[in-house]
């Protein structure tokens, strides 16, 4: 049992974290299937493969002032098929399917 002294020792520490120090919390799984579908459409089209198909590589939360004052997630979403494979880097606003798919950097697609 924690002693009531012990609180008055913790509380103010507690209620500054909670209120002087809130940054809110993008959940990346949100938009991971809108990256997805961005991605799969592009590598579809560059791999001129219809029947290729898509994974999530990774995932990070993109800070406000990384994305121009709105949060949001970036993934990197690996596409494969017809012999053929592409790795894109997803950017994608919170809550919204506006994704932008790009190439990953150094890997070119349709590398086999």
């Amino acid at each position: 049992m924690v002693k009531p002294s012990a609180w008055l020792a913790i509380l103010p520490g507690l209620l500054a974290g909670a209120y002087g120090c809130y940054v809110p919390m993008v959940d990346v799984g949100l938009g991971q299937n809108f990256a997805l579908m961005a991605a799969l459409r592009r590598g579809q089209y560059e791999l001129a493969c219809p029947w290729a198909t898509g994974t999530v590589l990774s995932s990070n939360r993109l800070h406000v002032i990384q994305w121009g004052g709105v949060e949001g997630g970036e993934y990197t979403v690996g596409v494969a098929g017809c012999g053929r494979s592409a790795t894109y880097v997803v950017s994608c606003p919170q809550n919204a399917g506006d994704c932008l798919a790009e190439p990953a950097p150094g890997v070119p697609p349709g590398a086999p």
